[in-house]
């Protein structure tokens, strides 16, 4: 059977790139049941830090497999918990950035938002067009969209469909940078390297401390940072990194190995 995506690595940086082509890497159930496999088998690997997800230069990802869905009844979408695999993907602990070229639209938006942040090309295209299918997302874009760019934006791109552009997206804070089509990788490679190389466990709370910052009120979350912060004082990390601080050096971080 041909696999539906692409695994290699660069030192502790980890790529999946997707690999339906005639599809535009169109989401069906063979690509997530073999993403979900690999990002927990990374996850679970100490000298993996950080993982870059990329499609093509036409398309990170078109949308879900349509083909897939289009004869299913609502009794079997709820008997297989249609999506529900993609919640795996989403509570992996490893720091994941989206480099996104061409259209990330419906469950390709969707896969984006579950990553923690995405590097975009100035071409890419970004969208929830479901309504035009007769329903709405079901991947988590309703609630994670809302959740990065607001109530008003977020209803205009799920009640019209229409897409919006890389520019768009930047300033409306649903990608964290637009670089040329040509650096997207390259970037996202970039600071995939910068994340892995340091402390792991680090990151890892960085990212619980930011996820849970939309669930937790203001004071809540502080409380809750400032567990994890303390936390950290029991790891050889912290204590390596601040004495190489001190002493001028660059840290010799153990947590990541």
């Amino acid at each position: 059977m041909t696999t539906s995506i692409e695994i290699s690595r660069e030192d502790r940086v980890a790529v999946i790139r997707f690999n339906r082509p005639a599809q535009l890497n169109a989401l069906n159930a063979q690509l997530a049941a073999e993403i979900v496999a690999a990002v927990e088998t990374l996850d679970a690997d100490k000298n993996v830090g950080a993982l870059v997800i990329t499609g093509s230069e036409r398309a990170f990802a078109a949308g879900a497999d349509i083909a897939e869905m289009v004869g299913k009844s609502a009794e079997q979408m709820i008997e297989e918990n249609f999506f529900g695999i993609w919640d795996r993907f989403a509570n992996s602990r490893l720091p994941k950035i989206a480099a996104v070229n061409g259209y990330a639209l419906g469950g390709g938006c969707e896969l984006m938002m579950m990553c923690d942040f995405a590097i975009a090309g100035e071409n890419a295209k970004f969208g929830q067009p479901e309504i035009k299918l007769g329903v709405i997302a079901g991947m988590g874009g309703t609630q994670r969209m809302t959740k990065q760019i607001g109530r008003a934006l977020s209803m205009d791109l799920h009640l019209t469909g229409r897409m919006m552009g890389a520019q768009e997206a930047l300033r409306a804070g649903l990608v964290a940078r637009v670089v040329p089509d040509a650096e997207v990788v390259a970037t996202a490679m970039d600071a995939a390297a910068e994340i892995a190389g340091y402390s792991r466990p680090a990151t890892r709370l960085a990212r619980e401390a930011v996820m849970k910052a939309e669930e937790l009120s203001l004071h809540e979350g502080i409380l809750y940072e400032r567990a994890l912060f303390h936390r950290l004082f029991g790891t050889h990390d912290q204590r390596e990194g601040m004495t190489a601080f001190v002493e001028k050096r660059p840290p010799n971080f153990q947590g990541n190995r």
